[in-house]
This record gives C-alpha cells, structure tokens and sequence, in this order.
C-alpha cells in the first residue's frame, strides 16, 4: 500500500471524520483546490473512490 504524506494524511482524517472540502480547507488554510488535489491522491494511492470508503478504512483503522 503507497504511503500518504503528512498533509495528505491530515486530509483524510478530516474527510474521514465527515468534513467537507471546503470545512477542510479553513481549518488547513489551504485552497479547496489543495484540499481536493490532496484527496484524489489519497483515493489513487488507497485505490478507494468515495469518501464513504475513506471513512470506512480510517474507522477500521487500515491506516
């Protein structure tokens, strides 16, 4: 399984945890753009395609 970076790990919990882009890129201070950039490369590297099975994984503690 690929390795997510440090930000991209932050992403995906937020995500996991129900926040939407938008929410995730206030509490990062980053653009929604970044915050979508960081979660389709978390999707490619977990080779997942939805948020529901982003959270799933983090729920179960995969990562």
């Amino acid at each position: 399984m690929a390795t997510l970076t440090e930000a991209e790990q932050r992403v995906a919990l937020l995500v996991a945890e129900g926040m939407t882009n938008q929410q995730v890129a206030r509490l990062i201070s980053r653009s929604p753009h970044t915050v979508n950039y960081h979660l389709r490369q978390i999707f490619r590297k977990l080779d997942m395609s939805s948020r529901v099975e982003l959270a799933r994984h983090f729920r179960d503690g995969l990562t």
